[in-house]
């Protein structure tokens, strides 16, 4: 009998249910016994024994729906050692469920705090195998991420949406998008949506070039200027402060959001008016893209395949449009930050796009 764990961790995203659904289809349809364990609310499951068995029925019908029919919940890296209220340790309650099931394997589906988590069991000696699930699109040793094209969809369907209300009005427009500390989605959907200015957390930001390049279109006889800011955008001035400087700022500040304290910016410099937009946690949201269920479809079943071959301690990623193992230790604990010599940022740059440099 093959026993298999697997949860979600982290924030949810699209196509979390068709990564789970080609992992189980494969083995359901390869191996004669095989049991799946779906732990609830991610490692939380796995510390507190919380789980159900789920039959292949269960994974019918689920390849189109967004979120995670197991749940899930953030298990931040940073506090994995620090005891439960009980006082117990939570890697050894993980352990212990591990063990009690007698499982062969537990996959992991999540983001970069789930990663190192699973690398420590792993390091532990658990049988561990994940999948990269994102829409920062900011994983270590792989291409893309499955999600990652679906947020990018909404969030470009959001300036889309901007580019018609903001062709009546001489105004400048900001659409803060996600991407947590990186700028991939908002990089991709600036230029999607025909962006005029992209800010992204890799290439700190100048007022004075926003106000340039807003100023640049005002005399072209462009009425309005349109701004995909991701969260995490910081200007040239932040970018020089010590994360404790920048923490007090923030502290003092009496901004929403990001786009809130680049707009106060924009309307004092230039005298124009700002508007604010940010879709949120609707970028994570909704039925995945079609790209989104073939990816994870894809590597569900090359996770299926490890199974079956007895090879863990790998992340299922992508590599030259490939389906490839990586070692979970050359992923955990790294970021993928959009390098500013970026083949696309050069091309954005050559489109005209601002990038507030």
């Amino acid at each position: 009998m093959l026993r298999v764990g697997m949860l979600t961790s982290g924030g949810d995203c699209q196509a979390l249910n068709a990564a789970m659904r080609g992992v189980a289809k494969s083995l359901f349809n390869q191996c004669s016994e095989v049991e799946i364990y779906g732990f609830t609310d991610g490692y939380k499951g796995l510390i507190y024994g919380e789980y159900r068995l789920l039959k292949n029925d269960d994974f019918s019908g689920i390849l189109n729906i967004g979120g995670t029919i197991l749940g899930s919940s953030r298990m931040p890296f940073k506090y994995i050692g620090v005891p439960l209220e009980d006082g117990s340790d939570k890697i050894e309650r993980m352990i212990d469920t591990y063990k009690k099931l007698n499982l062969d394997c537990l996959v992991v589906l999540g983001g970069n705090g789930s990663h190192k988590t699973a690398n420590l069991l792993r390091e532990k000696g658990l049988n561990v195998l994940t999948l990269p699930k994102t829409i920062d699109n900011d994983l270590a040793e792989t291409e893309i991420s499955f999600g990652f094209q679906s947020a990018v969809d909404i969030a470009t369907n959001a300036i889309d949406c901007i580019h018609t209300t903001a062709a009546s009005h001489s105004r400048v427009f900001i659409v803060e998008l996600m991407g947590h500390k990186t700028g991939w989605l908002t990089l991709h959907a600036g230029i999607a949506g025909g962006a005029d200015i992209i800010l992204i957390p890799e290439i700190p930001y100048s007022i004075e070039a926003i106000s340039q390049a807003i100023a640049k279109r005002t005399a072209s006889g462009k009425r309005f200027t349109i701004i995909a800011a991701a969260e995490g955008a910081i200007s040239k001035e932040e970018a020089a402060m010590s994360k404790k400087e920048l923490k007090l700022l923030r502290k003092q500040e009496n901004y929403a959001s990001t786009a809130y304290r680049i707009g106060a910016a924009i309307e004092e410099k230039t005298g124009q008016e700002v508007r604010v937009t940010v879709p949120g946690h609707v970028q994570r949201g909704g039925q995945p893209v079609a790209y989104d269920r073939v990816l994870a479809t894809r590597l569900g079943v090359r996770a299926a395949e490890l199974i079956l071959n007895h090879e863990y301690g790998y992340m299922v990623g992508v590599k030259d449009n490939k389906i490839v193992k990586i070692s979970l230790c050359d992923v955990a604990g790294k970021t993928k930050m959009v390098d500013p010599g970026n083949e696309l940022i050069t091309q954005a740059r050559q489109l005209g796009i601002c990038l507030g440099e």
